[in-house]
């Protein structure tokens, strides 16, 4: 068991290889090249008697762990929507793991209960955000979409539900057909049932469409059932479409429905002015999400909720035992209220790292930068013949996919795409995923991770068009 000194020396290994690690990440395959339960048999059934030597656990670690993990910091790791880090980050979450605080109340730690507030504060200026809104750090957007509409069902219950109970069958919750599927497991938590959860139609951008949403409503209300929460977002998961909040907003307000925004990942695409216009309509919000642990650069997890009333929030979550209470209850943040948690990491302090490491033009830089890298491969892909680009990419995310033009049957073409697509990410020179769209299978590339470049990406590139030749030729 160690010791202070036998820690220092090997802290001080270690932070030798996370750099080392994080120099020579693109000598690795992106995505684990390991088999099902391969590491699983590896490591021994029984606990050790005695305890090991930190060497020999980190030459398990390299030889066991290393090659059972998918490298999400390499910059040829494309697949779903990244999972951020960076040099500061990775400092600040050391100091959060050496500090090891619980951070529940403010009496627990009063520095991370006060940095968090002012976080939030933060990141409302520099997204451009309300200023009345309040914010707090949850672990996850799937976490902070449940409280919105664990925060809705108590408003239009009047706050009785959490004590008498829901009445099943009678209230709705209305999102798009290409929302995120956290909304419907939060929708399945929350009570409320996965029947009374309506999935709206979208448009030919693939956006919730505000007429389909208001006949939705109307429809239900002369049925006797109740509108409790709309889901607008802004970059769906599949296809980053923006789905239109002023007229949702609108049609929310007339109806006195809970508006909640999911924009976990292009959310931070708000930091640039330019693509400040997906976010009319935001003064008609009840509360908003982003995860600066995806596209800002900040070590999961870290996602910023927003309210307009934070007295709806607290009074949705809080429960005062004879243990928890402080003197000081009132005339602080005490952020237990105001989520599912209790336990609470101290989460911003690594974010506090990460925005003064970068600075706000810092990160506005290398977010126009994947988006300029994406827009000029989407014009790559348009002009080659044999790929063709499926559905508008307006952030750094592509969808696309390989058609010879011999080949026209959906089937065929979903098939061929699938094969490519195994074929790259089992190459382990870049890691890619899939969508559907319309029952047709798109390949899905998202140029966000903190440290791509463009020969990272011509690279991947080239890879894609040599591996569909070679599956050409086997046709």
């Amino acid at each position: 068991m160690m010791d202070n000194e036998t820690f220092r020396r090997q802290a001080h290994q270690l932070v030798d290889w996370m750099a080392d690690y994080l120099k020579n990440i693109e000598q690795l395959p992106v995505k684990s090249q390991s088999k099902p339960y391969e590491v699983f048999r590896r490591l021994p059934d029984l606990p050790p008697g005695q305890a090991d030597d930190f060497e020999g656990i980190m030459e398990d670690f390299r030889e066991i762990i290393l090659p059972g993990m998918t490298h999400w910091q390499h910059p040829k790791f494309f697949a779903y929507f990244p999972a951020n880090s960076s040099y500061a980050s990775v400092l600040g979450e050391m100091l959060t793991a050496t500090l090891g605080a619980q951070c529940m109340i403010w009496e627990t730690s009063p520095a991370a209960a006060e940095l968090e507030e002012k976080m939030m504060n933060w990141l409302k200026e520099m997204l451009d955000l309300p200023r009345d809104w309040d914010g707090v750090i949850q672990d996850t957007a799937s976490a902070a979409t449940l409280s919105a509409i664990l925060s809705a069902r108590e408003k239009a219950t009047n706050f009785s539900a959490n004590h008498r109970g829901f009445p099943q069958g009678r209230y709705r919750i209305y999102c798009s057909s290409q929302t995120h599927s956290s909304i419907d497991k939060a929708v399945r938590i929350a009570g409320l049932g996965s029947d009374n959860l309506v999935k709206v139609g979208v448009d030919d951008t693939l956006a919730m469409n505000p007429d389909a949403l208001s006949r939705a409503i109307e429809a239900d209300m002369a049925a006797g059932l109740h509108p409790l929460c709309v889901i607008a977002t802004l970059g769906t998961t599949g296809t980053t479409a923006i789905d239109p909040l002023e007229e949702i907003g609108r049609i929310c307000t007339q109806r006195k429905v809970w508006l909640h925004v999911d924009a976990a990942y292009a959310g931070t695409a708000l930091i640039l002015p330019e693509y400040r216009h997906m976010a009319r309509g935001m003064e008609r919000v009840d509360s908003f999400v982003f995860n600066p642990h995806k596209w800002m650069f900040t070590n999961f997890d870290c996602s910023a909720y927003f309210v307009r009333d934070k007295e709806t929030l607290i009074r949705t979550f809080e429960i005062l035992p004879e243990y928890l209470k402080t003197a000081t209850r009132g005339a602080v943040n005490d952020y237990r209220d105001w989520g599912v948690a209790l336990g609470r990491r101290f989460r911003a302090l690594k974010l506090w790292f990460v925005i003064r490491d970068f600075g706000v033009e810092g990160l506005r830089k290398r977010l126009r930068e994947h988006i300029r890298l994406a827009h000029n491969l989407a014009k790559e892909i348009e002009a080659a013949d044999d790929f063709e680009i499926m559905a508008p990419g307006p952030f750094n995310a592509l969808f696309f996919r390989w058609h010879p033009r011999e080949i026209t049957e959906t089937d065929r073409l979903n098939a061929l795409n699938a094969a490519l697509l195994g074929e790259l990410n089992n190459s382990g020179k870049l890691y890619l995923t899939h969508t559907k769209i319309n029952d047709q299978y798109i390949i899905r590339m998202v140029i966000g991770q903190t440290y791509v470049r463009e020969r990272h990406v011509q690279q991947a590139w080239e890879v894609i068009r040599q591996t569909a030749n070679s599956l050409r030729e086997r046709l």
